[in-house]
């Protein structure tokens, strides 16, 4: 991944700040396959879906009331996002059949698994379907991808987290886990970005993955297969977890707390970036993660990190992936949707290799 080494980190990050823990967040979400992945072969066994549900409310709906002139600041703030409405766009070339690129978020929730108007239509009529990783389609393989990398995963030097936490903190993760039906002693050796998985998803959602279905991502390059049509991959899963490794562990286990410390607050949070979501207000997203999460602190170095990283890191790869897939034409991409926006988002990437990329959503 020729994007991995663009920036060094300090070896030590101070306190977190809001922007740091919801980054932090949203960046974990598409780590949900692995830990699903890992909970499998450690036969994890979380509550069938018919099980659990979700119980989540929208933060932004009793923000209008309460606190008006906070929504207000998060709503100026995502309109000097670029590109920050829509996740549905028509890329165009002359010479060229138009491609399309949908902004995905990695969750089974059936609102997100309808898709915008024309979008499951412009994927079927497609020559080839592109995706984040195509790994996606083998969870046997992907698993055994994973497992020649243990660094990645797990601890490998016989250190834990008991290793990184103290006594509180590690009982506010070992309440947090057993929630979901985890005991800390069967994950004490997992990597703080896998426990995070568990951690950073409702129960109804991890509920529903462990009981077969599958996220949007996945279901499209599904249909796909199933269609008889190609489907290539930008980036591996091995890469992703590289992305999160190369950040410091006490980064990660500071943010894994903080986000616990969140309680049933985090299922609000995730309703509330799938509602904006399914409204297409991307730009939306992050001040909407820097306004609820209840920590104090100015240095914003672990945010830019996080950000660079995880973020502008990967749009860069994202956007080189595509091109040789987008010189031919008549191809669908569906990425998550928080790589779109920005001055360095994958929309603005693509206009600078000279298409034309246009919103179909709204």
């Amino acid at each position: 991944m020729n994007a991995h080494r663009l920036f060094s980190l300090r070896p030590h990050l101070p306190r977190l700040s809001p922007s740091e823990i919801g980054l932090w967040i949203a960046g974990a979400l598409p780590l949900a396959l692995v830990a699903f992945l890992l909970a499998a072969l450690l036969a994890v066994s979380p509550a069938r879906a018919s099980d659990v549900a979700c119980h989540g409310e929208n933060l932004l709906i009793a923000m209008e009331k309460e606190k008006p002139d906070e929504l207000a600041k998060i709503r100026a703030e995502a309109a000097k996002v670029p590109n920050g409405q829509g996740i549905f766009w028509k890329v165009e070339k002359e010479g060229l059949k138009p491609s399309y690129l949908l902004g995905t978020m990695h969750v089974t929730d059936p609102r997100v698994l309808t898709m915008p108007k024309g979008a499951r239509e412009a994927a079927a009529a497609a020559d080839l379907v592109v995706i984040e990783s195509d790994e996606i389609l083998d969870e046997k393989k992907a698993a055994a991808s994973l497992l020649m990398h243990p660094e990645l995963t797990m601890f490998t030097d016989g250190k834990s987290v008991k290793d990184h936490l103290d006594a509180a903190e590690l009982e506010k993760l070992e309440a947090g886990l057993k929630e979901r039906g985890l005991a800390l002693g069967a994950v004490a050796r997992m990597k703080p970005w896998i426990l995070a998985s568990f951690v950073a998803l409702p129960a109804c959602e991890l509920s529903r993955k462990a009981a077969g279905a599958s996220f949007l991502d996945k279901q499209i390059a599904e249909d796909a297969v199933k269609a008889g049509k190609p489907v290539a991959g930008l980036e591996t899963l091995v890469e992703q977890l590289e992305a999160m490794a190369d950040l410091p562990v006490d980064f990660h286990f500071k943010a894994l707390i903080e986000t616990i410390a969140l309680g049933d607050k985090m299922e609000d949070v995730i309703e509330t970036m799938t509602e904006l979501y399914l409204a297409g207000d991307i730009g939306m997203t992050m001040p909407m993660l820097k306004a609820v999460a209840p920590t104090s602190g100015e240095d914003e170095s672990a945010y830019a990190a996080f950000e660079t990283r995880i973020v502008r890191d990967r749009n860069l790869v994202m956007a080189e992936g595509s091109r040789q897939h987008l010189e031919k034409g008549n191809v669908f991409i569906a990425v998550g949707a928080l790589h779109l926006p920005g001055e360095e988002g994958l929309i603005e990437l693509i206009r600078k290799q000279g298409y034309t990329v246009t919103r179909i959503d709204g």
